[in-house]
């Protein structure tokens, strides 16, 4: 299966309707009547999937359920479908992380690219998330000066200035930072301080 879609609408001829064009299409559906339902579901975030939202619904709206589902730490992609797209909702939903913003009626071709492009979006977001963790993990087999090697020499400090930030040798802080170089299996300084940004130990503007 390509991915389970949940989707969120009060409309039941609608949620039917999605239902039977998305099966056709290959995926599984969940269907709910409001955005509580969805949250009691708890869906699993660990599926390829995302959630097809309402903006309107009774209850927890839409941009509501999508504020609740960040703050949860949810890796499961937004693409809102509504009747009533204003331009302020679409700006809010986009900058809080939606992946698209459809207006009904849509057509099939639409509905399976938006959809399309929400699931790459979370294979991404997950490759990303994998790489993150392998960091986080080599960076947890330093030793303590190691670490600190690896600290002054992200931020531009040469052999010569960590080893009198230290208080030992260049030759010695050589022999640090090649370790830190196989530990966290880069073969640059570059590749380092991008791994650093990335783990949000380093603001830009320090490089």
């Amino acid at each position: 299966m390509p991915g389970l879609v949940h989707v969120v609408d009060d409309d039941e001829s609608f949620r039917t309707a999605i239902e039977r064009r998305l099966k056709l299409a290959g995926y599984e559906v969940a269907t709910y009547a409001s955005a509580l339902e969805l949250l009691d579901s708890a869906p699993d975030d660990g599926q390829a999937g995302c959630i097809l939202l309402d903006v309107r619904i009774p209850g927890l709206s839409g941009p509501d359920l999508q504020a609740r589902l960040a703050a949860a730490g949810s890796m499961l992609p937004i693409v809102f479908l509504t009747g009533h797209a204003d331009t302020p909702t679409t700006v809010r939903a986009i900058k809080a992380g939606a992946e698209d913003f459809l207006t009904k009626p849509i057509s099939s071709e639409q509905l399976l690219e938006a959809i399309e492009r929400a699931l790459a979006s979370q294979r991404t977001a997950r490759a990303q998330a994998s790489r993150l963790d392998a960091f986080r993990g080599h960076l947890a087999t330093l030793t303590q000066r190691e670490r600190q090697v690896f600290d002054l020499i992200v931020r531009g400090r040469i052999n010569k200035q960590v080893a009198h930030e230290l208080g030992t040798t260049e030759r010695t802080v050589k022999a640090h930072r090649h370790q830190v170089m196989e530990k966290m299996q880069v073969r640059s300084l570059a590749e380092l301080v991008s791994i650093a940004e990335r783990l949000g130990m380093l603001d830009p503007d320090e490089r």
